[in-house]
């Protein structure tokens, strides 16, 4: 099957499986898991941070991150569609007793920061605390230009607020735009980096900042349930990553690029299609309706092509994904839109 649903679909490749195989281990609960803490140290050094905290996945991460930040009663002002508020099932508010301020979220993926700043709370006994601003990047396959980074960071040193990173795709930020992870990571107090997206790892995700915010976030991690035995295995699979995989995420930028090309053409042929523009892995297809949406859907599904079955489809490119993947996908959707 040619998936597209999502670049967490990949497959571990077999040299990632070899030096996951040969890696030393120890329990990293203890702290002796050699592999773990050089992909800890490594991880810290590539953002520019003093020290980093392997997770089984972004959502932990980014909850590691909240929870290490805020209080309870606290609050975090964050976009509608970012993650740490719409898809990670409301662990922060849950598990922490921190409260969401969410705002809508311009075209370009950004936060209108003079609308943020009229949200920040008085200090004041009937409202919460403001306490931090999640912002994210890549959002939605778009990257968040840097000035506008800045510009959050001035505004929370203004108010003395925290500045968190979703930095999920932030590797295909990276390469899209030529920035350092480091760069990318400076005006930020704490990144949150997804390694099995992307860089086609089977699990992990390291989060980043001071060394005294990453010992937060180790007791948060092992309180809830986060701590790991001999998982220098999945560090060894990060560790291959880094060494493999960054360079080539532009191959993905290139496939959904000459993805995007030909729907937007055949979109010249459907008054009822829409491709919106593709910057990074990510291609998206506006349909009419939702039926006409699903019957292309199904049709590809039943010609080897697995995509999200919705209004808006979201197309990803990955390292599964081949040049003459995305040739056949443009064939059948041809042929699907045709039947539509």
């Amino acid at each position: 099957m040619i998936d597209l649903r999502s670049d967490t679909v990949t497959q571990p490749t077999a040299a990632m499986r070899a030096a996951m195989a040969a890696a030393p281990v120890g329990d990293d609960v203890f702290g002796d898991d050699p592999t773990i803490n050089a992909l800890q140290q490594r991880v810290a050094k590539l953002a520019g941070k003093e020290a980093a905290l392997i997770a089984s996945s972004g959502t932990q991460t980014n909850l590691l991150a909240l929870l290490s930040h805020c209080q309870r009663g606290d609050e975090y002002l964050v976009g509608q569609e970012y993650h740490t508020y719409r898809y990670e099932a409301g662990g922060a508010a849950v598990l922490g007793g921190i409260v969401p301020q969410p705002f809508e979220i311009e075209a370009d993926g950004t936060l209108n920061l003079s609308a943020v700043e009229k949200r920040i709370k008085p200090d004041d006994p009937h409202f919460p605390i403001t306490r931090l601003l999640s912002l994210e990047n890549t959002h939605t396959g778009r990257v968040i230009p840097q000035d506008y980074m800045l510009k959050a960071r001035r505004l929370c040193d203004k108010h003395g607020l925290k500045l968190h990173l979703d930095g999920a795709r932030v590797f295909n930020a990276s390469v899209a735009t030529g920035l350092s992870l480091a760069e990318l990571s400076a005006p930020f107090d704490s990144v949150s980096i997804c390694f099995s997206k992307g860089l086609g790892t089977p699990i992990g995700s390291v989060l980043v900042g001071t060394k005294k915010f990453i010992q937060r976030a180790h007791r948060w991690r092992k309180m809830l349930g986060g701590g790991m035995r001999q998982a220098g295995i999945v560090a060894a699979a990060m560790d291959h990553a880094l060494d493999h995989h960054i360079e080539r995420l532009a191959d993905d930028h290139a496939h959904a690029q000459l993805l995007h090309d030909g729907l937007a053409e055949l979109a010249t042929q459907h008054a009822d299609l829409q491709v919106e523009p593709a910057q990074t892995n990510m291609v998206y297809v506006n349909f009419a309706n939702l039926e006409a949406a699903q019957k292309v859907s199904d049709y590809l599904r039943e010609n080897g092509v697995l995509t999200a079955r919705s209004q808006r489809m979201r197309l990803v490119t990955h390292l599964n994904i081949s040049r003459s993947d995305v040739e056949q996908v443009l064939t059948l959707f041809k042929q699907a839109l045709a039947r539509v």
